[in-house]
């Protein structure tokens, strides 16, 4: 914008300047052209008294001598009767000719200059010609540095005009890159974000719009977090009689189970409270990954021995710290087999592999099921074929993004769905 207004300045202040500038240089060189041609006629008329007086040759001679015209030899009178000419002419017969039958001041070019050639009738019943012989430098005196003057003029004018465009471009340039950072803090997630309310009245309206919006968006964002509170909350009524029904069920493993999963999903209702009220804060920490299988396969283990499945976990044995939170990454891990053990018929094999390379870490899950019939679909946040809510390939998803990785749907060796959750290395 900057620059856009420079050159505007520019091309505005450069078209006025030689509106201006080209007829004044054209009256400068008409006025020194018709100043010379003046003290031409000037010097002409100076020999008028004279000649009326007298037309011998010695007394036109001693006028011509007096005059600054005659002694720089740029002065000469024809006579008709008799017939002469005195003093320096610089014009051919028939140029004579013509001004005697023209009767009035004229000029005739010359290849150096002009002659001014004036008519006096004599007291003799001739016409004599006084000529008055200006050279070309005189035409133009004063001209070429007049022009430089100008030139100057114009110059300083744009020049001004440029910096002046520069300093108002720069300050409406400083507020908006004040209010493009504004912006990128705020998408960076800091609600705290304000530009200052200066520069131009058009940026300071966008200023003061940006600010309402920013603080708009801060009470939705902390109003739309406390509802989360209180739905996740609501379920703890839920979740405390379940609890309680587990009790009853005595000992043995399946009463264990149930009670782990009941216990489990009470943590996982503190998580969503928890976040909830503190807000999305990143977690730069990062986990390992390996850890991470290692744990949720034992939890879906016991699930998997009780519906017959078989199972496979590989490279989970190495450390794969990947810029992750802990819960996000079980979020992911737990959707992609959840998803396994509801969409697949019991008996259904699967694997998990996670497959180290120098910048990422993939972590795969695949199964021997159907497969997914559409996944680009599969990836789209609220799209299910099975009647869920289609949540769970996206969570996987936002998981990829976040540390600058991917998901790809496909289907594996062992013939069904693969989904692998590509993940960059801390």
């Amino acid at each position: 914008m900057r620059r856009s207004l420079v050159l505007v300045a520019l091309a505005a202040t450069s078209m006025v300047a030689l509106a201006f500038l080209i007829p004044l240089a054209v009256v400068v060189k008409n006025t020194a052209y018709d100043r010379a041609l003046g003290e031409a006629a000037k010097q002409a008329s100076a020999l008028v008294p004279a000649l009326v007086i007298s037309q011998k040759p010695a007394d036109i001679r001693q006028a011509i001598r007096t005059t600054p015209y005659g002694t720089r030899q740029r002065l000469a009178v024809h006579i008709a009767v008799p017939s002469g000419t005195y003093g320096t002419s610089h014009i051919t017969a028939v140029d004579l000719e013509d001004a005697r039958r023209l009767a009035k001041a004229s000029t005739v070019e010359r290849p150096d200059g002009i002659s001014y050639l004036q008519p006096l009738a004599t007291s003799a019943g001739g016409v004599a010609i006084i000529e008055a012989f200006v050279p070309h430098e005189e035409l133009t005196h004063g001209v070429l540095g007049t022009w430089w003057a100008l030139a100057g003029v114009a110059v300083g004018l744009v020049a001004i005009s440029v910096f002046v465009a520069d300093r108002l471009g720069a300050r409406a340039v400083k507020a908006t890159r004040t209010l493009a950072e504004g912006a990128r803090r705020m998408g960076a997630g800091d609600l705290s974000a304000r530009v200052p309310v200066k520069g131009p009245p058009e940026i300071k309206e966008v200023g003061k719009a940006f600010n309402a919006m920013a603080e708009r968006v801060r009470h939705l964002l902390a109003a739309e977090r406390e509802v989360v509170a209180d739905l996740s909350h609501r379920l703890r009524t839920p979740l405390t009689a379940l609890l309680l029904d587990a009790d009853t069920l005595g000992r043995g493993p399946g009463a264990d189970r149930v009670r782990e999963a009941v216990q489990g999903l009470e943590r996982e209702v503190d998580e969503i409270i928890r976040t909830a009220r503190s807000g999305l804060q990143p977690d730069n920490t990062g986990v390992d990954a390996a850890s991470v299988v290692r744990e949720r396969l034992v939890f879906w283990s016991a699930l998997a021995d009780d519906q017959e499945r078989p199972w496979t976990v590989r490279g989970a044995d190495k450390p794969a710290h990947v810029p992750l939170a802990r819960t996000d990454l079980v979020a992911a891990l737990d959707a992609l087999l959840g998803n396994v053990f509801r969409y697949t018929p019991e008996g259904t094999r699967f694997a998990v592999t996670l497959v180290h390379q120098a910048d990422l870490v993939a972590l795969v899950v695949e199964d021997a099921g159907p497969g997914i019939a559409d996944a680009g679909r599969a990836l789209q946040r609220g799209a299910s074929g099975g009647g869920s809510t289609g949540l769970g390939l996206d969570i996987a998803r936002r998981a990829a993004e976040s540390t600058g990785g991917s998901v790809h749907v496909d289907r594996g060796p062992l013939g069904g769905a693969r989904v692998q959750l590509r993940l960059r290395r801390l």
